[in-house]
């Protein structure tokens, strides 16, 4: 099972080289040393540009860490919790079996009411996108109503914070930092997004994020280990599925949801959102083009505005259609869920409307080809409410085009 990291370390290995000398006589020293001289200066060479690559490869992720870290936060999440009473238990009494057993009882204040403490349930991570302190994180961070939110800055200020909208297609929310009385804030540092569909296979990144919920702004590396991942990714309340994720070795941890990974010019390239229970080195994030609109819509709208189609779907390879004896290479088959209840087109959807059925396979959006590397989500979601769309369609060995009206997706 894949688990969302929020809480409710990763190690950094280091290659020692040590020389060991002595226990050697003179003499035979001597002549060993006389006999490896040929090679002593390209071997003395070749240490010195080792050293010199280690060095700058290290430079370059202290430079990244210093330049990403003043926008990454740690988001703490507390909750009112009811206070019981304090027994005191009597353990030579014969019936103090059952008083372990006995239902525990609230503490009331004079007028009836049960008294609460305010206690830390979790904690989360996210980084500032805009100077007036919007925030950008995993919506499973933030999906308790009832819970309030802290934002804590690199150099230790809190912040109160509210939720400003939840993406009803990704994990993604967005928070907005508050100063005193409420009042607004200006002049934050702000990450600098990059551009996630430049990454390489096996290019170096760096995850922070509150580990655990206790360790701020815990550094991680590792490579850019794969592309495109599917997964069922879940929490205790609920389970989702993400498409087009970055798979990672960075190591990532509970409290690491909605943290930045970090390409080494110090730029966004993704937000950690989960990792592979029983597994090491298996961590996935959301690619940061999939959410610069969501950031645009919320300083533009105040909230998160998605174009909504009304569709499951299911992306396809070559080898995933030759296995369902689909007669395409590429696109997104529509497929629904029974057990769930979750249909392939919803009913009343501009999808419905559009007469788009069961086992379609859409192959291009306004020209636009459906690919892996190039999903259906990621397509519609650069369209506004209100477009016309032309699906070409493939259903049942013959293609045909369906135009399609989008609407606002409801929160």
């Amino acid at each position: 099972m894949i688990k969302k990291p929020e809480t409710s370390l990763g190690f950094l290995a280091t290659l020692l080289i040590v020389a060991l000398l002595g226990g050697i006589a003179g003499g035979g020293m001597t002549m060993r040393l006389f006999n490896m001289s040929p090679n002593a200066k390209n071997e003395s060479e070749s240490a010195r540009v080792t050293e010199k690559q280690v060095y700058v490869e290290d430079s370059q992720i202290i430079q990244t860490v210093k330049k990403i870290s003043p926008s990454v936060v740690s988001i703490v999440i507390s909750k009112d919790l009811p206070l019981y009473k304090e027994k005191i238990f009597n353990f030579n009494d014969p019936f103090f079996g059952d008083q372990l057993f006995t239902m525990p009882e609230y503490d009331r204040d004079e007028s009836g009411n049960i008294k609460k403490y305010t206690q830390k349930v979790g904690g989360g991570s996210g980084f500032i996108v805009t100077a007036d302190g919007l925030v950008i994180t995993n919506r499973h961070v933030v999906s308790d109503t009832e819970a309030e939110y802290t934002v804590i800055t690199n150099d230790q200020k809190e912040y109160s914070a509210e939720v400003v909208s939840t993406d009803t297609v990704n994990d993604i929310a967005i928070l907005r930092m508050k100063g005193e009385n409420d009042s607004k804030l200006d002049g934050l540092p702000v990450a600098q997004l990059g551009d996630s569909d430049k990454l390489q296979i096996g290019q170096k990144v760096v995850a922070i994020g509150n580990a655990l919920a206790e360790y701020e702004n815990t550094v991680t590396t590792g490579v850019i280990s794969a592309k495109g991942r599917s997964i069922n990714a879940g929490t205790v309340q609920s389970t989702e599925s993400l498409i087009n994720l970055i798979q990672t070795d960075a190591a990532i941890n509970p409290g690491n949801s909605g943290g930045p990974l970090v390409n080494l010019d110090g730029e966004v390239i993704g937000i950690n959102t989960a990792i592979a229970a029983g597994a090491q080195g298996i961590g996935f994030a959301i690619p940061i083009n999939d959410v610069k609109s969501i950031i645009e819509s919320v300083k533009t709208y105040g909230k998160i505005v998605r174009p909504y189609l009304g569709v499951r779907f299911m992306m396809l390879d070559a080898d995933k259609a030759k296995e369902l004896q689909i007669d395409v290479d590429h696109g997104a088959l529509l497929t629904d869920n029974e057990s769930a209840g979750e249909f392939a087109v919803v009913p009343a959807s501009p999808a419905d409307k559009a007469g788009l059925q069961i086992k379609d396979v859409i192959l291009e959006i306004d020209g636009e080809k459906v690919t892996t590397e190039n999903p259906l989500h990621v397509i519609v979601s650069k369209k506004k409410p209100g477009d016309e769309i032309i699906m070409k369609v493939w259903r049942s060995g013959e293609q045909m085009d369906i135009k399609v009206k989008l609407e606002e997706a409801k929160q």
